[in-house]
């Protein structure tokens, strides 16, 4: 059985080894192996320390756990970054370590997330994602649609990401009923 609650600052470690456990699997075939290098447990775990010890306002942290409490997954986010869009929420990450991947678990956190993101007060979801993430279908299945496409940089190398969004948060949740 899974459950999904408030990630907090004990979390943190654990949050981090799924961070980058999951970074790796998941963009091996598309991002080069010394960009991969870039992410590393000690820069997570410092990241997810400063997230979880000052939250900003807005902002949603879910971590997905297993009956021993094992942290499998998490997502996050908050405030549109970009104000290009016309959207006001924005997933920032979301990750499930390779062993838990294509078992509903996504659903399950984007929905939990769709809520709090709801509850908080916005009224749509952004997402970007590398444009050759083969995940891309998971957000198009739940009724996002293409936004923009545009180059980032991870590490030394440029890569393509495209964004994917909900107008209408109450859109997306009603996928989940």
């Amino acid at each position: 059985m899974y459950h999904i609650r408030k990630a907090v600052l004990e979390d943190a470690d654990k949050i981090a080894e799924v961070h980058v456990q999951s970074w790796k699997t998941t963009y091996s075939d598309l991002i080069n192996e010394e960009d991969l290098s870039n992410m590393t447990f000690e820069n997570r775990k410092t990241l997810w320390e400063t997230i979880l010890q000052m939250p900003m306002k807005g902002q949603v942290a879910l971590v997905l756990h297993d009956d021993d409490n094992d942290i499998v997954g998490f997502i996050s986010g908050g405030k549109e970054r970009t104000k290009r869009f016309g959207y006001d929420g924005e997933i920032y990450a979301v990750y499930l370590l390779k062993d838990y991947q294509r078992k509903g678990l996504g659903t399950i956190l984007l929905d939990a997330f769709a809520k709090a993101m709801k509850k908080e007060g916005y009224e749509s979801i952004l997402v970007w994602i590398l444009t050759q993430n083969p995940s891309s279908k998971f957000y198009i299945d739940f009724g996002a649609e293409q936004v923009d496409e545009e180059e980032t940089s991870i590490g030394e190398g440029t890569y393509q990401e495209t964004a994917f969004g909900w107008r209408r948060i109450d859109e997306l949740i009603t996928k989940f009923n």
